[in-house]
């Protein structure tokens, strides 16, 4: 079946884009289990030496690509240059880091000599997601390839342009034929791809049915699997904060990439004492968002990336004003064509409402109240994600005990969390399991083979 790409500020079919049939998604399958044992071999700095061609080909056509992520998703264009950069950086990132990052380790033992060394796996499936259609792609990509595994890519089926585009950039960059692939296909054809015998593992950023129905595949066939799933994300502000900093950094969280994006922040714990100031200032900065074209590099916020994402966007605040949360601002889809809802704040938020209880992909904020440290600390795990937290505190100690204590993959205090290269990211509970990116990343696809020499 085509894959029609709608765009989704005008909600108007750009191109339509034919699915691999059965037989060249096999070719493919074999041209990478071909692929595999002579990129293996090759050695680490000569990887390293194509990752550095990617980010360079990256650089020169980022107008290009990012025009591609805007037309067949909706991320504003500006936002859309600096997915395209972020990718360059990561594959730099690796390029500089592979060989020390896959060097042996001497490890002290009753053996003459033992150490542990870390060897690739193989062909490696990459189910990807539409919101970061490049930069999903390439913080899988960069570290498995780095580490001698080829990749075969099933994008999402809204942005087959983009899927093209980076197998396009692969190719440019010297990496042999079979080495990195697109696979046209619909989500149906991911478990007959986890159980084909040529696929060593699988990595999955997704929602977390999708998640759960990777797991399961994966599981039958005793393949290793990563999953990058959902999260809702709870940031806490105390009075010690800086107000106007924290106000300011709540805002962007959550509406970068018109607030479809798992580790921005959607539950805004605010300490009472502090909350009239803090809720003022969010509103005034919501206020402030250009909403609009995304393509005009002033917009801030776009289009959401379909029309069901709308659909259950707006049931969820509907739903959860009805059970008594106090509508601020927005709440509203926007009357123009395409996919818009305007930026929404919502107050009084509590446990069993919809704003609270499930993750919200899309530009709309959820404030609650918190008595104390104690209260703010039980709401941010009251959740049954683990992804992210930011904490804003002007109190170090409480900012490190806190780090402690929420459960989430990742913490940040006083600032706002993000994916980089040089940290490993990933989740706990229904965000997932396993690591991308640093060293951690790397090694999620690689044998960690111990070796005893007597």
């Amino acid at each position: 079946m085509p894959m029609k790409v709608i765009q989704p500020s005008t909600g108007t079919v750009i191109r339509v884009v034919e699915e691999h049939t059965p037989a060249e998604v096999r070719a493919r399958v074999a041209r990478a289990a071909e692929a595999y044992p002579r990129w293996r071999g090759t050695p680490v700095v000569e990887r390293a030496a194509r990752l550095r061609a990617a980010a360079a080909g990256l650089r020169a056509g980022k107008k290009v690509f990012a025009r591609t992520i805007t037309e067949e998703m909706g991320k504003p264009i500006t936002q859309a240059e600096s997915e395209v950069e972020k990718c360059a950086w990561v594959c730099d990132f690796y390029a500089e880091h592979a060989v020390a990052y896959l060097t042996p380790d001497p490890v002290p033992s009753d053996a003459s000599r033992s150490w542990v060394r870390y060897d690739p796996l193989g062909p490696i499936l990459a189910v990807m997601p539409w919101n970061f259609p490049f930069w999903q792609v390439f913080r899988f990509a960069a570290p498995a390839l780095a580490a001698g595994n080829v990749a075969l890519l099933k994008h999402a089926s809204n942005v087959p342009g983009c899927a093209l585009a980076i197998e396009r950039v692969m190719a440019e960059a010297g990496f042999p034929p079979g080495t990195f692939q697109a696979l046209l296909v619909p989500a149906a054809a991911v478990d007959a791809l986890i159980a084909d015998p040529a696929i060593r593992g699988v990595t999955l950023t997704g929602s977390e049915a999708a998640g759960r129905k990777v797991a399961e595949a994966a599981g039958r066939a005793i393949k290793k699997s990563v999953l990058e799933l959902g999260g809702s994300d709870p940031f806490l502000v105390f009075a010690d904060a800086d107000l106007d900093a924290a106000a300011e950094t709540a805002v962007r969280s959550r509406v970068i990439n018109t607030g479809q994006t798992c580790i921005s922040a959607k539950r805004f714990l605010v300490e009472r004492s502090c909350l009239p100031a803090f809720q003022e200032k969010f509103a005034a900065a919501l206020a402030r968002l250009k909403v609009g074209d995304p393509f005009d590099p002033a917009t801030e916020v776009g289009p959401m990336a379909r029309a069901d994402l709308l659909d259950d966007l707006d049931r969820q605040v509907g739903e959860s004003v009805r059970l008594g949360a106090r509508l601020l601002a927005g709440g509203t889809r926007l009357d123009r064509p395409g996919w818009f809802y305007a930026p929404t704040l919502l107050a009084d938020v509590r446990p069993g409402m919809p704003a609270f209880d499930e993750e919200t992909f899309g530009p709309v904020a959820a404030i609650s109240a918190a008595a104390d440290e104690e209260e703010a600390v039980a709401l941010a795990n009251r959740s049954s994600f683990g992804l992210g937290a930011s904490v804003w505190t002007g109190d170090a100690a409480r900012g490190d005990r806190l780090a402690e204590r929420l459960e989430a993959g990742c913490v940040f205090v006083n600032g706002m969390v993000k994916s980089d290269p040089r940290l490993p990211f990933g989740g706990i509970k229904n965000s997932g399991y396993g690591r991308e990116l640093g060293r951690h990343g790397m090694l999620e696809f690689v044998n960690v083979k111990t070796v005893w020499v007597r």
